[in-house]
């Protein structure tokens, strides 16, 4: 061992990295006996090695908390309606950042906000499910931008993450891994949560660890997932006092709240239950007065005004705003929940003792409120799927499913109209994946620790992103980034510290230059000056943008002097067209230093070329027996390529359940027996389902069942013909009339012999997982062309 580091240490020199840096490669080694060692024990002298003593003894723990697709507008802390009491804690025993910055979307700005760099420059510029070969949009961390848990690891923290972590790549999701892309490969010891960007709150695919696991509840029985990773870092952190008291704690805790789907118990949502009535104009007029009044926002900033492409409250027909107001208070509630559980772990870090020496950055939002949900839906990814509905068509589903109590439900995948996330941006223009505006990307942070910062009431307006947590945590903690880890040399951190600022709210901004980029939405902040360009995308409107056709360099510059204009309400731009033109530079030398090129490479797969995505190279698959929880993003695409489905089964009389199923109850498909029937169920996002039966039994034993699927056109969403035949004889065939050009589900999955998570088909809902209580034997799936 000491050869090897002797080695490195040379090689570090070679590097032009010092000697005298040559301590900060991780992991350290290990501690030589302190004993020497005679021919006989008696002839030895025996000495008890001590360890070196790496971190100062008043290391803080650290505790990050992430709420995912909030608004600075939302939470009572800053001025909005949703009651967020653990939020007033953290804010009210320390102080709050109002000029804080995610890059706008999940998987980058968790990628940044771990490792201290630019999203792009660490190949994380699109969310791992849509990652493509384009170095800044790889979707995969690489190990040379070591996580601050591996580094702090190393240093003997001891680490945990807890909920959403949506920063591996997605086919490798599976229970093979690989799993050096799991959290616990980047220096995780403890992760309990979902790999994907979104799960059902009541029926998620999670993961211990390495190790696929079921919840431990159902929904019928009371579970929810935020209430879950609540209960389980809290045992962690009794586990922590039990046996490593004398060992300081970093713990990640990152709920899908406020993602979609809002899914939320009826008796939180009816909490707020009339308070959203006028519709998210108004609110955004009140949340604007107390945000003024709280001094959130400084005196001067102007309120910005609705898009032309964003409905009005006014507009929105009578018939359709009870539906419309009961999404916002599912959301609220959904939120308001998040927020209780969060202050459940702190509850526990101030039982044990030690509240007063950790250190909370409690983070309002990894982007801002999402307009993903466009008019307002039952089923989230219709809109991402392109597909166009009518708000007639949502209802009618729903009133089917049993009303109004259905949204917020294991029936419904809902999400709230753009018009609520734009008020819930109050005052910025934009929403989430709009990196050229504050209602993207501004988000506010509390930060707490009672023994080094004392509470401050007044804003903190200095300019931070979240590249700057990882550099403030090791200030702090007074260690170096290592120049190696794991035997990887390190690049440099982007972000800067925050602890200069702690203690004074009035001390100058040291960040000068940041740049932001979410598929083509982009800008730059450089020495108060914000330059961007909206993109070719605009969340809250239906439809695919002709990609194909967009020129950045054509793109018309916005300019604001944000220090003087809070909420980017007076484009500069024609005024000073000199300015702008240093902008762009300054943006183009800064995408090209992080890997952000070609501009609006992130909506390569997703728009463009949907055959670049992650995905799986077979077009072949074998499976003996049953199988459950292939996440639907590693598995074969059964709902949108033809595709030839064989399963051998040997049928009792009685036969009943599934033979396979892919996606959730929001949308996916289903092949199943239901008393002794085959049938088979396409679930087009609860708006339409197509079900296809045969009209006789199966016969009893030894049967080979076939699913065939061809699409009918070569246009994204194509109608396809689906055939079912039973030993070789057609036994029923039908026509599904659009099929799901994207995906079904982001967590959900593949399963062969049962459907465990959210069930496919009404027809075994209450009877789920349905398993077929036949014998499953080789089941084979092929793509044809």
């Amino acid at each position: 061992m000491k050869i090897k580091l002797l080695l490195m240490t040379l090689a570090l020199a070679v590097n032009g990295i010092t000697t005298s840096r040559a301590q900060e490669i991780l992991p350290f080694p290990p501690t030589p006996s302190a004993s020497t060692a005679g021919l006989s024990m008696q002839d030895s002298t025996y000495k008890k090695r001590e360890t070196p003593q790496r971190l100062p003894k008043d290391a803080p723990n650290i505790l990050i908390i992430l709420m995912d697709d909030s608004g600075p507008a939302l939470p009572t802390t800053y001025g909005g309606e949703v009651h967020t009491p653990t939020l007033d804690r953290v804010h009210n025993s320390g102080i709050t950042y109002n000029r804080f910055h995610s890059t706008a979307m999940c998987s980058p700005t968790r990628a940044s906000l771990l490792t201290g760099r630019n999203h792009t420059r660490i190949g994380n510029g699109q969310i791992a499910e849509f990652a493509n070969d384009w170095d800044g949009f790889s979707g995969i961390i690489p190990k040379s931008s070591a996580t601050v848990a591996e580094v702090l690891k190393s240093y003997g923290y001891k680490t945990g993450a807890w909920g959403k972590w949506h920063n591996t790549p997605a086919e490798m999701t599976t229970s093979a891994g690989p799993f050096e892309f799991w959290p616990t490969g980047y220096g995780f010891e403890y992760f309990y949560g979902f790999l994907a960007g979104e799960a059902s709150q009541y029926e998620p695919n999670l993961v211990r660890n390495t190790t696929i696991v079921h919840p431990p509840k159902t929904p019928e029985q009371g579970y929810h997932l935020t209430e879950d990773i609540a209960n389980d870092a809290i045992a962690w952190l009794r586990d922590q006092q039990a046996f490593n008291p004398d060992k300081p704690f970093l713990m990640y805790w990152a709920p899908g709240a406020v993602h979609g789907p809002h899914h939320i118990m009826k008796e939180w949502a009816d909490k707020y239950k009339g308070k959203f009535d006028d519709g998210w104009d108004n609110y955004r007029e009140r949340a604007f007065t107390r945000q003024m009044k709280l001094g959130w926002v400084p005196e001067g900033t102007k309120l910005t005004e609705r898009p032309d492409t964003l409905a009005a409250w006014d507009s929105i027909p009578e018939e359709e705003r009870d539906f419309q107001r009961r999404l916002m208070e599912v959301f609220a509630g959904f939120a308001e929940h998040a927020d209780h559980h969060a202050g459940r772990v702190i509850d526990e870090i101030e039982k044990q003792g030690k509240l007063d020496n950790t250190l909370i950055f409690y983070i309002w939002g990894d982007n801002g409120s999402s307009a993903e949900g466009q008019n307002g839906t039952i089923s989230e990814l219709l809109a991402q799927n392109g597909i166009p509905t009518t708000i007639s068509q949502h209802i009618k589903a729903m009133n089917e499913l049993g009303g109004l109590d259905v949204l917020g439900s294991p029936k419904a995948d809902n999400m709230y109209h753009a018009g609520w996330a734009w008020a819930g941006s109050t005052p910025y223009r934009g929403t989430k994946l709009q990196g050229s505006y504050f209602g993207g990307t501004r988000q506010p942070m509390a930060v707490s620790w009672p023994n080094k910062i004392k509470h401050d009431e007044t804003m903190h307006p200095q300019f931070h992103h979240v590249n700057d947590i990882v550099p403030t945590i090791y200030d702090v903690v007074n260690i170096d980034l290592p120049q190696v880890v794991n035997g990887v040399t390190q690049i440099p951190l982007d972000g800067i510290s925050m602890a200069y600022s702690f203690a004074d709210a009035a001390a100058k901004g040291q960040k000068q230059t940041q740049f932001f980029d979410i598929m083509g939405s982009r800008g730059i902040y450089h020495d108060g000056w914000f330059a961007g360009v909206a993109g070719p995308r605009i969340p809250w409107v239906p439809g695919r943008p002709d990609i194909a056709n967009w020129d950045p360099q054509k793109d018309t510059w916005e300019l604001y002097n944000i220090d003087q204009d809070w909420s980017q309400a007076n484009d500069l731009a024609q005024e000073m067209p000199d300015k702008v033109d240093y902008m762009k530079t300054l943006f183009i030398a800064e995408s090209a230093k992080n890997k952000n090129l070609p501009i609006g490479g992130g909506l390569w797969s997703i728009v463009l070329h949907p055959e670049d995505g992650p995905a799986t190279p077979y077009t072949e698959w074998t499976f003996s027996g049953p199988i459950v929880r292939m996440p639907e993003f590693a598995a074969p695409k059964i709902g949108k390529f033809n595709n030839n489905v064989t399963i051998q089964v040997t049928v009792p009389d009685d036969a009943n359940g599934v033979l396979y199923a892919l996606g959730s109850f929001s949308g996916g498909l289903a092949c199943y027996v239901k008393d002794g029937v085959l049938s088979y169920e396409y679930n087009l996002f609860e708006i339409d389902r197509t079900h296809i039966k045969a009209k006789e039994k199966l016969p009893t034993g030894e049967v080979k069942i076939e699913v065939e699927t061809r699409l009918l056109d070569k246009s994204p969403g194509s109608p396809a013909q689906v055939t079912l035949k039973v030993n070789g004889k057609e036994v029923a065939t039908g026509k599904v009339p659009i099929t799901a050009p994207v995906a079904f589900t982001a967590n959900d999955c593949l399963d062969f012999g049962s459907d465990f998570g959210s069930p496919v088909s009404l027809d075994y809902f209450d009877a789920a997982p349905f398993k077929f209580n036949g014998t499953l034997g080789t089941s084979t799936i092929k793509y044809v062309e």
